[in-house]
């Protein structure tokens, strides 16, 4: 009798399932952890109390926008540095993000985007493209996630 693959491809399956169940709970660990320091840490909180209305007011990436953000910059620096879902997070900016930093960010950048009257996430993964620097690869693995999302979900 021949080599019978069967028991070889169980083992891959197993080992296949064990590397996705990893993803899953560290995605499901930072679903319970995403953003908490903003509530927890008074000096985040007294700067994202001020300006977090003054953001969902105006259109993302817009000159008022940003000066919010010039505004915020001290909260935004204390979030960034402990929160690696943002690309403000690494010295390399995104890429020294990974996948699941990228699953996070993505997500993130859905919901903040809902905040706005005229948000339009596809819109803000175009001004991000130009703020962070990704490749039009990465750009369209992020506009096939949030079809993908929004399809499912």
């Amino acid at each position: 009798m021949g080599y019978d693959s069967q028991k070889d491809t169980f083992e891959h399956i197993v080992k296949v399932r064990n590397y996705i169940s990893k993803v899953m709970y560290e995605l499901s660990i930072r679903s319970l952890k995403h953003d908490h320091d903003k509530i927890d840490n008074p000096t985040e909180k007294a700067l994202f109390d001020e300006y977090t209305p003054k953001l969902k007011e105006c259109t993302y990436g817009s000159e008022e926008y940003k000066k919010f953000l010039a505004g915020l910059k001290e909260g935004l620096d204390i979030h960034y540095s402990n929160n690696r879902h943002h690309p403000e997070h690494f010295e390399n900016g995104i890429s020294g993000m990974n996948l699941i930093d990228l699953i996070e960010m993505i997500c993130d950048w859905i919901a903040a985007s809902e905040r706005h009257s005229d948000g339009d996430i596809f819109r803000s993964i175009e001004i991000n493209q130009k703020r962070f620097g990704y490749s039009d690869d990465l750009k369209c693995i992020l506009e096939n996630t949030v079809t993908f999302i929004k399809k499912v979900y």
